[in-house]
């Protein structure tokens, strides 16, 4: 059996994420304001090349919001569409299990830089004090990388949401990613000090909406919690295969400059 099959994650994998949310070791904080902070890993000294593989790790505290109803929104395709500022296009694939299934994502990278996308496996679990998603990516035979987009990895990348009362909750998210090209540093830097703030705040707003939003649009509908209701069509794990990201092209995108700061200086 070749070692690129793929197999859904199992209780050690979410007890590793979870582990990994939690640890604050090598990580260094580059911002903190308002109940949010967000790190990076700590650059290697003496080491001037940036590194393959970002990560990132970004914690909320939410005062008005339940766990439940952030881990619905998370959950929630059409409602995404409403709230997500980086979103492309997204859409489920199958189902791969009662709590698996895999997926397309694609979203906006700030200009210049080409667009990305990703094909995952997501997997999630609910326990009577935590919520937990997590997503890697995968080979599926009928979504190859295309040719306007850059196929980019996920690693590991998913959240884990932690209730502090019956409207609180602590809500974090953890990438380690792949971008698939050598991205300028102003990049990373705007990723982390701009564009994951950005983020964590319009999630933060779903969440307090969706209450409302979900009693006009199919309140009983969450398939997530009632796998019955899924309508998608069934597939075996089996037929999908990890993505290595060294079987994936790299783009230079290292010389780019920020499409804002080229408007400001012309």
């Amino acid at each position: 059996m070749s070692s690129q099959l793929c197999h859904l994650p199992d209780e050690a994998a979410f007890s590793d994420f979870k582990k990994q949310c939690l640890s604050m070791e090598n990580w260094l904080n580059r911002y903190d304001n308002n109940g949010m902070q967000v790190w990076v890993p700590p650059a290697n000294k003496g080491n001037h090349i940036p590194p393959k593989i970002h990560k990132i790790k970004c914690r909320m505290t939410i005062k008005d919001v339940s766990a439940a109803t952030m881990y619905d929104v998370l959950h929630d395709g059409q409602y995404r569409k409403k709230w997500d500022p980086t979103m492309v296009e997204s859409f489920d694939i199958a189902r791969l299990s009662a709590n698996a299934d895999v997926g397309y994502y694609s979203w906006l990278c700030p200009k210049p830089i080409k667009n990305r996308d990703v094909v995952t496996l997501r997997s999630w679990q609910v326990t009577d004090d935590e919520y937990i998603i997590i997503n890697f990516s995968v080979k599926h035979p009928k979504y190859p990388p295309r040719s306007d987009l850059v196929r980019a990895i996920s690693i590991l990348t998913g959240y884990f949401i932690k209730p502090t009362g019956p409207n609180s909750c602590t809500f974090i998210y953890l990438s380690q990613a792949d971008p698939k090209g050598s991205l300028p540093k102003w990049v990373v830097n705007k990723a982390s000090q701009v564009l994951a703030p950005r983020v964590m705040k319009c999630v933060h707003k779903a969440g307090q909406n969706y209450s409302e939003w979900k009693q006009q649009n199919s309140p009983d509908q969450k398939p997530w919690l009632f796998p019955e209701q899924n309508t998608l069509p069934m597939m075996d794990p089996a037929e999908l295969l990890f993505q290595r990201a060294d079987s994936l092209e790299n783009v230079d995108e290292s010389s780019k400059m920020d499409a804002q700061d080229s408007e400001d200086s012309s």
